[in-house]
């Protein structure tokens, strides 16, 4: 058996601990695997690496992903569809498996149904990838944001300042809501919510008179504002999967300037952006990664194609991919209303 394995999509800590699970999984079988590079950039232009048991040693703890990635969306185009297996022949691969989050894993979806054997991992610091309670990445980058909170929080007190912290998340606000609540966010604004400025202000102007002279908000880059002025803001171009750069919004920064305007509270923006996707992955994130890593093999080798490794409660199980690419997965509304009890 000879099977390949590419990471797609933007890159998480954990990328590298499932490469790893993968290899040594199919090495334990006795098998050969490649390394696909730069995601299905690599199975388009046929740019892979003959791996062994050294290529994955000592990469564990390290972030990004050895493998490189890109937003290449070989659906858009039928040659591009044609090169796709027209190379998976020519690397002489059985099987491969795809580890990404929803783009990555809905081109997979549907090669697979065209008969390209596949598997999914699923991997995003958004955890929006339905049919899995958590995605490699997101503890991560949760646990990046809760830490940012407690270090702004003693700069917001001694400035008797508001501190808008925009956040990763376009249409779900997991990273938003949970590492609000870690953090101890006095204000959360999730894509899944919508609010006004009239509630934020009334809220932080309400703090002021309960001598409550700071604030620290965590703002998803989708977050929906339903009064906020418009800037008429470029956005770009879209990416190959249909979407625009939402940082270009600048939520954060739209936010805070009305907060000024409204009520004079001083306020000023942290953008996490690419921290939450950088650095060594929690010790949480690691042991994901593997577990999924080592079912994504254990799928081939039960010939269980077209299935993705998810974790539910404590059990690593096979789900359909396409099933899992059927809708996001966003944050349950209960948990939002709970993090209410601590504005």
């Amino acid at each position: 058996m000879r099977i390949g394995v590419l990471t797609g999509g933007g890159d998480v800590p954990g990328l590298n601990a499932a490469i790893r699970a993968v290899a040594r999984r199919a090495f334990q079988f006795g098998w050969e695997v490649v390394g696909v590079k730069n995601g299905w950039q690599g199975m388009v232009e046929g740019l892979y690496e003959e791996m062994t048991p050294k290529s994955v040693s000592g990469i564990l703890h390290v972030g990004g992903t050895m493998l490189g990635t890109s937003r290449t969306n070989p659906l858009k185009d039928p040659k591009k569809m044609e090169k796709v297996f027209e190379n998976f022949k020519a690397m002489r691969l059985d099987a491969l498996v795809a580890i990404g989050g929803d783009d990555t894993l809905g081109v997979a979806a549907a090669l697979t149904e065209k008969g390209l054997p596949a598997v999914g991992v699923p991997k995003t610091m958004d955890n929006d990838v339905a049919e899995t309670d958590y995605c490699i990445g997101f503890d991560t980058a949760v646990t990046t944001v809760a830490d940012a909170l407690d270090k702004l929080h003693t700069t917001a007190t001694a400035h008797h300042r508001v501190i808008v912290v925009e956040v990763m998340g376009r249409d779900a606000g997991w990273v938003a809501v949970v590492g609000g609540l870690a953090g101890g966010a006095d204000y959360i604004l999730a894509p899944e919510a919508a609010v006004s400025m009239d509630e934020l202000c009334a809220h932080l102007t309400k703090r002021r008179d309960m001598g409550k002279n700071f604030a620290i908000l965590v703002v998803s880059e989708g977050a929906k504002v339903t009064d906020l002025p418009e800037e008429g803001e470029d956005l770009g171009e879209k990416d190959a999967f249909g979407h625009v750069r939402l940082d270009r919004r600048s939520m954060g920064e739209r936010v805070a300037k009305e907060i000024e305007r409204r009520i004079g509270f001083e306020a000023r923006t942290v953008v996490l952006g690419h921290l939450q996707r950088g650095g060594s992955p929690t010790v949480f994130d690691r042991v994901l990664a593997t577990r999924l890593g080592v079912f994504a093999v254990d799928l081939i080798r039960d010939g269980r194609f077209g299935h993705m490794a998810a974790l539910k409660g404590n059990k690593i199980v096979a789900v359909d991919l396409k099933t899992a690419m059927s809708r996001n997965k966003v944050v349950d509304l209960e948990l939002y209303q709970m993090a209410k009890v601590f504005f």
